[in-house]
């Protein structure tokens, strides 16, 4: 997919920096914050494909940031990052609009394969 245009938001620096990295090399243009209130103003100004969203962080939580994308942006698909044992986050984030979900530690190729169906939806390539 060209063009693809991905928000990385995990409190966790060494992370998203690390995965922006990676998905760089892979041609997916990254940007990295480590806060949902960053992640939000981001979005007033710049569209993305898929933002990628930790669902555990400190100030706003990852599940309230997708509440208010779905509102701000309702195109962007959001995949959210839960941690180990934690699918039951995963879950409830998709019923209320999340496209998917991961668990860290966070496998790039099946990561990659996600965003790419993601971004296919929200550039209106596949029927929702």
């Amino acid at each position: 997919m060209e063009n693809l245009r991905v928000l990385l938001v995990d409190d966790e620096t060494e992370l998203v920096e690390t995965l922006a990295e990676r998905l760089e090399l892979r041609g997916i243009a990254a940007r990295a914050v480590t806060s949902g209130e960053d992640a939000l103003r981001l979005l007033l100004d710049q569209d993305f494909d898929v933002v990628l969203l930790d669902v555990k962080m400190p100030g706003i939580s990852g599940l309230d940031v997708l509440k208010l994308i779905r509102r701000q942006r309702p195109r962007t698909q959001v995949i959210l990052i839960t941690g180990h044992g934690s699918a039951e986050d995963g879950e409830s984030g998709v019923r209320d609009g999340a496209f998917d979900y991961v668990m860290k530690p966070i496998d790039i190729d099946t990561l990659v394969g996600k965003m790419k169906a993601a971004a296919r939806k929200a550039r209106g390539l596949v029927r929702p």
